[in-house]
């Protein structure tokens, strides 16, 4: 070992050292912070957390680049977190499933994840007090919006606390070595429409037959040497998968957005997306009247989404995401005057804009 090379070392170990002391700080502020709040919930603050990973995003100066600056925040925040109160979080599994991953994400490694069988089944545990947090998909950026999702959010009276962007990369897996010997493929519907013009290509006359999850499929083709599956990394990983073809999605910016949703939402950030749900008085120009204030008031609106109501045939309700939080002055008094025009209003709550 060259004496240059060892300095290296040494003084990287002399680093080692210094961070773990400063994270050590860091946790007894994090149990300070628990003995202040004398165990009065919610411990889990999302502006707090996007502000501080913005913060740090913007003092990095590199060579890290900022993305990796703040998955390893999130993680000390994380671990910090668990030492005040450990959290519970609820998603769609079973283990091994995108909503597993954006769970992750969010929350890093330190809660306690419960995978649910159902989104409705997330929605009762978070509305029953049985988990502090829920993550759940609502839309796909090739494929639209999650339906149950946006009822159950109109129906419960949980709150969106968080969000969550996950980039959905598609894997070929396998317990063998190469396609030849598949003679079936298992995945969601959802990825086999993201993957059709790849499978097309490329495997266009294997058997696909949809199932419960993408975590499903690839417990099915790890019990099966002649099948394959759809699945993301993380499932691979769980089940001791080959992976044959990576990143096979028909669009490489596949996105999925995620909600947290809790028995509360979260304060202001100052960067943030209040999301709500209003249904129209039936006469001509409704729409456009409910709109109005948002534009004269300045709120931006980044989504409107019809979806039939409940109440009956042909009536419809309609999903907003605006930017801006409900209390911030300019979007408090646009929903003010919502509110006296609408037939129906629902926040359905404000929150941080993903941080990562």
């Amino acid at each position: 070992m060259s004496d240059e090379l060892l300095k290296l070392r040494n003084e990287i170990d002399r680093l080692d050292e210094e961070i773990l002391v400063r994270l050590s700080e860091r946790a007894r502020c994090a149990q300070r912070v628990g003995e202040v709040k004398q165990g009065k919930p919610p411990f889990y603050r999302p502006e707090r957390e996007a502000q501080v990973l913005r913060r740090l995003a913007e003092l990095n100066q590199g060579p890290l680049p900022a993305d990796s600056v703040k998955t390893i925040f999130r993680e000390i925040m994380s671990a910090c977190l668990g030492l005040e109160h450990p959290q519970r979080v609820a998603y769609l599994g079973p283990a091994g499933t995108f909503s597993e991953s954006a769970s992750r994400k969010q929350f890093g490694s330190a809660p306690g994840f419960m995978p649910m069988a159902t989104i409705e089944d997330v929605f009762r545990a978070v509305e029953a007090g049985n988990v502090d947090y829920g993550v759940v998909p609502v839309e796909n950026s090739t494929e639209g919006a999650v339906n149950i999702t946006l009822d159950l959010l109109l129906a419960s009276p949980v709150k969106v606390c968080g969000e969550v962007r996950l980039r959905i990369h598609q894997q070929l897996m396998s317990r063998a070595d190469g396609i030849g010997a598949a003679k079936r493929l298992y995945s969601h519907a959802q990825s086999l429409a993201q993957c059709h013009e790849w499978l097309n290509r490329n495997l266009p006359h294997l058997p696909r037959i949809p199932v419960a999850s993408n975590a499903e499929a690839a417990r099915l083709a790890s019990e099966d040497a002649e099948s394959c599956a759809i699945a993301g990394e993380a499932a691979a990983q769980l089940y001791g998968l080959n992976i044959l073809a990576p990143n096979i999605e028909d669009n490489p910016n596949n996105t999925t957005r995620f909600l947290v949703i809790a028995n509360h939402d979260a304060g202001p950030s100052g960067s943030d997306r209040t999301s709500l749900v209003f249904s129209a008085p039936n006469r001509p120009g409704a729409i456009h009247a409910l709109l109005e204030p948002l534009a004269r008031h300045g709120v931006d609106m980044t989504k409107l989404q019809s979806r039939p109501a409940q109440s009956g045939l042909w009536e419809y309700v309609f999903y907003a995401d605006i930017n801006g939080h409900r209390d911030d002055a300019e979007v408090a008094a646009a929903l003010a005057e919502l509110a006296n025009r609408a037939a129906f209003l629902k926040v359905l709550g404000s929150y941080p804009i993903a941080a990562i």
